[in-house]
């Protein structure tokens, strides 16, 4: 019994110190390529940049009534602040514009225009604090395609952050009634 027991300690310690050993001799994995930003312009003084780059191969969804292909997605761009907010509603408006890049045929997107932050002036129950949220900005949602090839390039005022998410449509067409 005891020998089986030093057996399998000795089994437990090559198992996890052999993975180490090879990791130690092995030369380094390729390293993920940086994007190359060089055709893009950088932003102007007030600007801040952001680069998004879409992951080419997703998990499969668990909904079988998305679709699975990248040629019917979506991304939409979220410009936004983190501002700290009582319990009325915040909003503030602004403008998305996409300008083609010469030569690359690829766009650039760019946020302009960013109106002051109105709220409803309701009262808000006693006591109730004040919290941080993410006040997305108030217009129609911008929606990009999805292209893994390229990154999404997105400037803002500086005070602005920007975050996005994935729309994928469903798979089946409805057909349309004509009147």
């Amino acid at each position: 019994m005891a020998q089986a027991l030093r057996n399998a300690a000795a089994t437990a310690t090559a198992t996890v110190a052999l993975p180490f050993l090879l990791g130690a001799w092995l030369p380094p994995a390729g390293a993920i390529p940086r994007l190359d930003l060089k055709p893009y312009p950088l932003p102007t003084a007030g600007q801040t940049r952001w680069v998004i780059q879409l992951p080419g191969v997703l998990p499969p969804g668990t909904d079988p009534r998305l679709s699975p292909h990248p040629s019917d997605w979506r991304v939409q761009l979220i410009p936004g602040r983190e501002m700290e907010v009582d319990c009325n509603q915040q909003a503030f408006r602004g403008r998305f514009r996409a300008s083609k890049l010469k030569g690359l045929g690829v766009s650039v997107y760019t946020v302009s225009d960013v109106g002051p932050t109105v709220a409803t002036r309701m009262a808000c129950p006693p006591g109730q604090a004040k919290r941080n949220v993410f006040v997305p900005m108030g217009s129609k949602p911008f929606v990009v395609p999805y292209d893994a090839s390229r990154p999404i390039v997105v400037f803002t005022p500086k005070d602005l952050q920007l975050r996005w998410r994935l729309w994928k449509a469903e798979k089946v067409q409805q057909p349309a009634q004509a009147l």
